[in-house]
């Protein structure tokens, strides 16, 4: 088990033990609200090279394992590992199957060998991590000389309309901080992998309600976990305020959530 317990700066993103610990819980929800999560999953799968034919793979972050079973139906004759921080995550993956193996661990610093897989997938899991540099590093690491690295994250522009309706009421965090895109551009620029792709597109949902999107987001496990956050309960004031703002949202379809999606294929072309 790789050791979570550094603590974040003020302002950076969430403790990873409490990431873990939150989509834990969440385990058995999960899968019941993640639309969005299979909507970018499945988009990042479209955009893996046509002639990419892995003998091993490892699905970072992989949560439920949905991936993991997607990876195995499409790269029949493969060896998987499923890696994730959530050990409630992994009990439940590991009933369903898709990933030969099931293992806790960080993607800033994998507990596996040098060189041992052709396709490291991961989808929506490493916005949470501080050191995006050192997952790179670690995918190149990794990856055999050709292999893959595809992932998909979330940028700044993320859940901006709740953002935005809850900084008319107050000052404090209220809804998860994401990188800002550029930083995932020069990140990838520099990390010595060979980017074959890497773009931001937006994901819009509707909700009829605000309560009908923090509850997904609940669900998910996904709610507010940056420090900074409010403690303790906020006050029917302050909600109400809130709740008044975001209405200025709303379209013919609903209550709109935007995540900035950013979807990244590089590859491992150095020899180590």
């Amino acid at each position: 088990m790789t050791d979570l317990s550094h603590s974040p700066l003020p302002g950076a993103l969430p403790d990873k033990r409490q990431v873990a610990a939150s989509f834990s819980r969440a385990a058995a929800s999960y899968d019941s609200v993640a639309a969005l999560q299979r909507a970018v999953g499945e988009a990042l799968l479209e955009r893996l090279p046509a002639s990419l034919a892995p003998a091993r793979w490892l699905d970072l972050g992989s949560g439920t394992g949905h991936f993991s079973r997607a990876l195995a139906t499409r790269f029949p004759g493969a060896h998987g590992l499923a890696l994730d921080i959530a050990e409630g995550m992994l009990a439940h993956a590991r009933q369903h199957g898709g990933a030969h193996h099931h293992a806790a661990g960080d993607a800033e610093r994998l507990p596996v060998r040098d060189q041992v897989f052709d396709l490291i997938f991961s989808s929506l899991a490493v916005q949470w991590c501080d050191a995006f540099a050192s997952v790179l590093a670690e995918a190149q690491r990794a990856l055999r000389p050709g292999g893959v690295l595809a992932f998909s994250s979330l940028c700044v522009g993320t859940l901006e309309e709740l953002r935005a309706s809850w900084q008319t009421v107050d000052g404090q965090v209220h809804v998860n901080r994401f990188r800002r895109f550029d930083d995932y551009q020069r990140l990838c620029a520099d990390s010595g992998l060979t980017v074959l792709g890497l773009e931001r597109r937006a994901h819009v949902l509707h909700y009829p309600d605000v309560r009908s999107l923090t509850h997904e987001l609940k669900a998910l496990g996904a709610h507010n976990l940056n420090p900074g956050r409010p403690s303790g309960l906020t006050g029917r004031a302050r909600v109400q305020g809130m709740l008044q703002a975001y209405e200025q949202f709303r379209d013919a379809q609903g209550l709109p959530a935007t995540y900035q999606v950013v979807y990244g294929v590089l590859r491992n072309d150095q020899e180590h």
